[in-house]
């Protein structure tokens, strides 16, 4: 070996560029800034990273624990808080929580209703920025009761237990009781908890757990095994109230007819269009049950038709009632209507557009649409459909 040369050995290799140290487990003081799209506390770590929190609320501060990282984000959860917010309370049940072995039904139950509201109505209004609009929005409809208002419910069952997911992961946690639920609906879950155990609703090898679908008009003896019931809105006193706002706008129009509704289900507002004097109305959904409901309900001028509202090329199959359309009602699952540009295109007698959304990213996105189409928003009308979660429902009117 020659003089000159050393033996290689291993230099120790530095921190990446971006490490900060962060892992699960690590701790941090922070505090809370803001709220995210799904009602999350969003957190600034002091290296920069932003994390989102459950269970925390905005101008919060406290000790937080890194739970998960994800990219430039993270996730974690509240250690203890050294400022609470004046409008926190304690959540009145006991299955409330942010763990593995807690429901994440209702993740704003901690804090007063009113408190909910207003973050809702903040909401909205950052959301519609984008949009350019001088509308002024309208006040939240709060619901009537902000407990005991579901009228429906997915439970789930490994056949030893009944419950809900836990909001932090795909666990099934049991709960004994549901606050939300309305009374019918408590007691049902009440006697299917005494069927427990039941081999019935054991799950197969790749699944989880099996659902029971729950709605007060059926009883727990009627309650089957992954069995979807049709979509209803899951408050009834916020349904009727949305029911009544559409047949006065309706009644508002010049020409409220020929009407395409889209997402029409079984007919929830399929009877206030007849009520209000539509006719014709072509009532479509992807759902074909849905739309054999509505069939033998028999409503005056309403013809029913099955159709994938969502995929590619599907507005061509409505080519004929698009193309006399003066009223276009719809009412989208949280996806929206991606393809509404479609549907536009083929209506050129259309003159309004009642957009009736849950899902504000896709309300947005498909508004901005119509928009383009020379439609202008001419009401933006937010209503309190499920209290106790970051849910909002939005009833707009657009005309052109």
């Amino acid at each position: 070996m020659s003089l000159f040369k050393r033996p290689l050995r291993k230099i120790p290799k530095g921190p990446k560029k971006h490490d900060t140290g962060l892992r699960p487990g690590h701790r941090f003081e922070g505090e809370v800034r803001d709220l995210s799209s799904d009602g999350q506390a969003v957190v600034a770590h002091p290296s920069g990273r932003v994390f989102f929190v459950p269970g925390a609320w905005r101008g919060e501060s406290g000790l937080f624990e890194v739970t998960s990282l994800k990219g430039r984000m993270g996730f974690a959860r509240v250690v203890s808080l050294t400022e609470e917010s004046e409008q926190r309370r304690t959540p009145p049940c006991p299955h409330h929580g942010f763990t593995s072995d807690s429901c994440g039904g209702c993740p704003w139950l901690f804090m007063d209703y009113q408190e909910q509201l207003q973050s809702k109505q903040q909401q909205l209004l950052r959301v519609l920025q984008p949009l350019n609009t001088a509308l002024e929005l309208s006040a939240i409809w709060a619901a009537p009761e902000e407990l005991g208002y579901r009228n429906r419910a997915q439970l789930k069952s490994d056949g030893k237990r009944l419950g809900y997911v836990a909001g932090s992961s795909r666990d099934l946690v049991e709960v004994s009781d549901c606050l939300v639920l309305n009374a019918k609906n408590r007691q049902t879950l009440s006697e299917l908890r005494a069927q427990l155990p039941d081999p019935s609703w054991k799950p197969g090898r790749a699944k989880q757990w099996t659902t029971l679908d729950i709605d007060d008009d059926i009883d727990a003896d009627k309650v089957t095994v992954n069995e979807r019931r049709p979509f209803r809105q899951g408050n009834s006193a916020q349904n009727q109230r949305m029911r009544d706002w559409l047949q006065d706008r309706i009644l508002q129009l010049q020409t409220p007819s020929p009407v395409v509704e889209l997402f029409a289900g079984s007919g929830n507002f399929t009877d206030v269009l007849v009520a209000a004097g539509c006719k014709p109305v072509c009532a479509v959904d992807s759902y074909h049950p849905a739309i054999e409901a509505l069939q033998k309900r028999s409503l005056a001028g309403v013809t029913g038709l099955c159709s994938d509202l969502g995929r590619t090329g599907s507005a061509s199959e409505l080519e004929s009632p698009l193309s006399t359309a003066k009223l276009l009602l719809l009412d989208p699952p949280r996806e929206g209507l991606k393809n509404i540009q479609d549907y536009l295109s083929l209506a050129p007698e259309l003159s309004t557009i009642i957009y009736i959304s849950c899902n504000l990213a896709t309300l947005v996105r498909d508004l901005q649409v119509a928009i383009d189409h020379k439609f202008q928003l001419r009401e933006v009308q937010p209503l309190d459909l499920f209290p106790q979660t970051p849910h909002i429902e939005v009833l707009t009117v657009l005309s052109r």
